[in-house]
């Protein structure tokens, strides 16, 4: 089975029940034939976003995350030194750590990353399709 990292926003709006997610990300999540990855840089993201008062969430991260995860069968993910270190190769083309972490651990990794944010497009990273 192929591995396809999440970015924060479809997990999010997976996580959420949220309809900005596409329906056809929603679909291909419910077959069984890729591995989701649900990255820790990304779990970073939601609590600094929650504390900053811009990500309303049903309770706080802490509580609702890990519930959420589990029922999605998500594979959490940690940060690898060796993906902090290829930071420092990717073009500089946006400024989001988190993107730019997440994009390094798809490339070190060889994964693709399910997003719909067009400036992933720019990096040497597959995206999920």
């Amino acid at each position: 089975m192929s591995k396809v990292l999440v970015d924060t926003h479809i997990a999010l709006w997976l996580l959420t029940d949220d309809d900005k997610l596409p329906n056809l990300f929603r679909q291909k999540m419910l077959q069984e034939e890729h591995n989701w990855i649900f990255h820790q840089a990304s779990i970073w993201e939601i609590q600094i976003k929650y504390d900053l008062g811009k990500l309303p969430l049903p309770t706080e991260p802490r509580k609702f995350l890990p519930k959420a995860i589990e029922k999605t069968g998500f594979i959490i993910e940690p940060i690898e030194d060796e993906a902090i270190f290829m930071l420092g190769r990717l073009p500089s083309i946006h400024r989001d750590p988190f993107d730019r972490l997440l994009i390094s651990h798809a490339v070190i990794n060889n994964w693709k990353i399910a997003t719909v944010d067009s400036v992933f497009e720019k990096y040497p990273v597959k995206l999920f399709e």
